[in-house]
C-alpha cells in the first residue's frame, strides 16, 4: 500500500483491480499523471474519465449534487456503494482533463474493498479508467496490464471484484442509462 500512496502523492499513474477489470489511476488533480494515462491508452482528453471513491464525501468537492432534483440524488445515493457510475454536474474544482468536453463528471462510490482502502489511504477519489490501449480488451490480470504497458507502471496487486461487466453509467440529470 505504501508504494501506491507514494505514487499517488508523487503524481504518478498506477494500475489497480476494480470491480470488473484492472483500472489505470492517479490523483485527479495531477495533470501530468492524467496526461500519461491518456497517452498510455491513446485516449483523447475530450472523452473524460471516471472518479472512483470510498464514499460520497470524497467526491463532493468535484460535483454540484445539490443542482439535481432530490429524487435523482436519492437514486444515486441508493445505488452506492456499487457498480453504478453517475454523470453529475461538475464543480469548478473538476479539471477538464477529468470531465473532458462535458459539463458533467463521471463518479462512482466503489464497493471493492481494495479500492476503498486505497481511497481512504490518500483521503481522495482516484481516476478510474480501464487498463487497456484504445480498442483492446481491458486487462483482467496484472500480467495483462504488464503486457499492455510494460514493467515500469506500478501495479497494486489484488483481486478483481465479482462484476463481469464494467459499471452501469447513468446521466444524473435525465436518469438515462448510457451503458447498461
Amino acid at each position: 500500500m505504501q508504494a501506491f500512496i507514494d505514487a499517488f502523492r508523487q503524481q504518478q499513474c498506477f494500475a489497480y483491480p476494480t470491480e470488473a477489470v484492472f483500472g489505470l489511476g492517479c490523483d485527479p488533480l495531477a495533470e501530468s499523471a492524467m496526461l500519461e494515462i491518456l497517452s498510455l491508452k491513446s485516449r483523447p482528453v475530450e472523452k473524460g474519465v471516471i472518479l472512483i471513491a470510498a464514499d460520497f464525501e470524497q467526491l463532493r468537492p468535484y460535483v454540484l449534487i445539490d443542482s439535481l432534483p432530490d429524487d435523482h440524488q436519492q437514486k444515486a445515493f441508493a445505488s452506492w456503494p456499487g457498480p453504478f457510475t453517475w454523470l453529475l454536474p461538475k464543480s469548478t474544482k473538476t479539471p477538464d482533463w477529468i470531465s473532458g468536453d462535458s459539463d458533467l463528471v463521471a463518479v462512482r462510490v466503489s464497493n471493492h474493498s481494495l479500492v476503498k482502502q486505497m481511497c481512504e489511504a490518500v483521503n481522495s477519489p482516484m481516476v478510474s479508467t480501464s487498463a487497456n490501449p484504445a480498442g483492446l480488451e481491458p486487462a483482467r490480470t496484472s500480467k495483462e496490464v504488464r503486457r499492455y504497458f510494460g514493467d515500469d507502471l506500478l501495479i497494486v496487486e489484488g483481486s478483481l471484484g465479482e462484476q463481469q461487466t464494467p459499471s452501469t453509467i447513468i446521466n444524473g440529470l435525465t436518469l438515462e442509462t448510457l451503458r447498461a
